[in-house]
């Protein structure tokens, strides 16, 4: 597996792995002992950077990635956040808590739950109004220097927002989602972080599933699936959408691949600083996604795609509104 470097020195595998949902988001948690397994051939296949939140469960999927990954301590980045309000019984409460004894006791609790001695990358999950970005990042630069916390990043946040945190402390990754079909961070966020030296952790690469080309408009979702409820999944939305998959298709039939490589790959050809962190909780899936890390995209291949989808109208937001308002975008 190719390395990526984030910010000014957090190398990792050019693809990490997405771990929510193995155990929150997509209907029930998977089988803890499958995806223990799952994870460990991750590691195997090369893939150093795996992703966790403690709102993930919560606590659940903390502890097993912090079990999967225990004997690879050292070898591997395990990146988590913070910022969620959630009770000591692991009740997600209203809303969102970043003050500073929080942040504390959640890299505390996190460390324990990922069986680790410094956590080595520390984002805040979303940004909280309540509390300037100021002390969020000034808090994590305490706990860098404890040696609690290697690295601070950012998730969802808005430009002017990154830069008022970084004036502080260094930002070493913002994480967001960005894919072919979620752009709208090209227009500031992406240009900002470049200007700013801060590496971009891509999430939902694959649409949270559409662009792996499996999920049509007859496609039914768990109870529990957070896809149920998003406007770019309904039926009529999927139906539209197929005009994006069609254009993945091509490119995949050219290239002798899957149309979430095709995806994967593009994500990594906009920027050598842009890690994805596709999920997934089938070992094939896996192995698939991995391999987008070889498949080059030339240059007139990417002005095919950018001039081809340029044309095409996604239909549907990303999350309802009230979700999109938390994003602090």
């Amino acid at each position: 597996m190719k390395k990526r470097t984030l910010g000014k020195n957090l190398e990792v595998s050019a693809i990490g792995l997405g771990c929510m949902g193995m155990s929150f988001g997509y209907g029930p948690a998977a089988d803890k002992t499958d995806m223990i397994r799952l994870i460990r051939s991750a590691v195997e296949q090369g893939v150093t950077f795996f992703d966790t939140a403690e709102v993930y469960g919560p606590f659940a999927n903390e502890e097993l990635v912090g079990k999967a990954l225990e004997p690879f301590r050292g070898q591997v980045v395990i990146a988590t956040k913070f910022g969620f309000n959630i009770d000591y019984a692991g009740n997600r409460l209203e809303g969102l808590n970043s003050r500073p004894e929080r942040i504390r006791q959640v890299a505390e609790a996190s460390m324990k739950r990922l069986r680790v001695e410094v956590i080595d990358l520390f984002y805040q999950h979303r940004v909280d109004p309540e509390v300037p970005v100021e002390d969020v990042a000034g808090t994590v630069q305490d706990l860098i220097r404890e040696g609690k916390v290697k690295h601070f990043g950012l998730s969802e946040a808005g430009a002017q927002t990154i830069r008022r945190a970084h004036a502080v402390q260094p930002v070493t990754a913002l994480q967001s989602e960005y894919s072919l079909w979620t752009r709208q961070h090209e227009k500031e966020i992406i240009p900002t972080i470049d200007e700013l030296g801060i590496g971009l952790v891509a999430y939902s690469p694959l649409g949270k599933g559409f662009l792996t080309g499996k999920i049509d408009e007859n496609t039914q979702f768990a109870e529990g699936d957070i896809r149920n409820i998003l406007p770019r999944y309904t039926e009529e939305a999927r139906l539209a959408n197929k005009a994006l998959l069609d254009l993945v298709n091509t490119f995949a039939a050219r290239h002798n691949a899957t149309p979430a490589q095709i995806a994967l790959a593009w994500v990594l050809a906009q920027k050598p600083w842009i890690v994805p962190i596709p999920g997934t909780t089938k070992v094939h899936r896996l192995t698939e996604n991995n391999g987008a890390a070889s498949i080059e995209l030339t240059a007139d291949e990417l002005q095919e795609i950018e001039e081809a989808s340029s044309r095409i109208t996604v239909t549907g937001a990303r999350y309802p509104e009230q979700m999109e308002k938390s994003t602090g975008l």
